[in-house]
């Protein structure tokens, strides 16, 4: 993992989330690319005697001064962290984030998108509005979601749901790679609701392969899949909630007002979503 993408709309959210892809970033050697995406507006003239060319020039302007202006301060807020050696660098884009994101991870071939969540200026809408599907399932890496009040520390303990599926099992093979990086377990929980209908056998078949990793495996029998997943996290002492993006009932589930409150402000959980059809 050699590169992180940070896009930042300059908030109090999105700077605490900077300072949480610095911290990852220098635990694992990578650099951050910190984007910036603004939009032109639709322009109705009236009576103003301007072209539509010298407006949209004086809004990129603008943008730029805004956006030069603010490097300087993502170094103080490094360098007083101590975070002034991670390698950054910087992009000033204007158009749709989420096609523009798409695009940097392309062509910069980065591995985790970091983004702030809760209210910042637009960042919300990429998982609550209608961006949602296009954020989780179009931007093909990994994306680490920081709710505004989170703070990094050595990750220990990574949460992963699961219902012992094929895609699953891939991707917690990622999630274990991440979490040796960090010396951290592993704990993968599966609610099992009436409906579940895997047998014993077949989840001892699907565990066989991590019986020699820093994997632990709980069953809990409920049929509230949220809030036991919820109450796992604060119980079992999980510092990231890992998960697969098929599940997207559940993450959008997860950003909803109540929900994300208690994530944000009680357990203060990053989620990593994994892309379903990364490899």
């Amino acid at each position: 993992m050699k590169k992180i993408l940070f896009p930042t709309d300059f908030s109090e959210t999105a700077n605490n989330a900077f300072v949480y892809a610095l911290d990852m970033a220098k635990s694992i050697d990578a650099e951050v690319i910190v984007l910036h995406v603004y939009d032109l507006p639709t322009v109705s003239f009236g009576e103003v005697p301007v072209t539509l060319v010298e407006i949209y020039d004086s809004i990129e302007l603008d943008n730029f001064e805004n956006f030069k202006d603010q490097i300087p301060i993502l170094r103080e807020i490094a360098e007083k962290h101590q975070l002034g050696d991670v390698k950054m660098s910087h992009v000033l884009r204007h158009g749709d984030l989420v096609r523009i994101m798409k695009e940097i991870c392309h062509d910069e071939k980065v591995d985790m998108v970091v983004m702030g969540t809760n209210g910042a200026s637009g960042m919300q809408e990429v998982f609550l509005g209608s961006n949602t599907g296009n954020a989780i399932v179009n931007v093909p890496v990994t994306l680490l979601c920081v709710p505004n009040k989170a703070k990094f520390k050595l990750l220990q303990n990574i949460g992963f749901t699961t219902t012992f599926n094929d895609q699953d099992s891939e991707v917690l093979h990622r999630v274990v790679a991440i979490a040796k990086k960090f010396h951290a377990k592993v704990k993968c929980v599966t609610v099992r609701t009436h409906g579940f209908n895997v047998t014993e056998e077949g989840m001892e078949f699907w565990k066989a392969p991590f019986k020699n990793e820093p994997v632990e495996f709980f069953l809990v029998p409920h049929d509230d899949v949220k809030e036991t997943i919820l109450d796992f996290i604060e119980h079992q002492h999980i510092d990231m909630l890992a998960m697969v993006t098929h599940k997207r009932n559940f993450f959008q589930e997860l950003f909803t007002h109540s929900l994300t409150q208690k994530l944000s402000y009680h357990i203060e959980t990053p989620i990593l979503a994994f892309h379903e059809s990364n490899k």
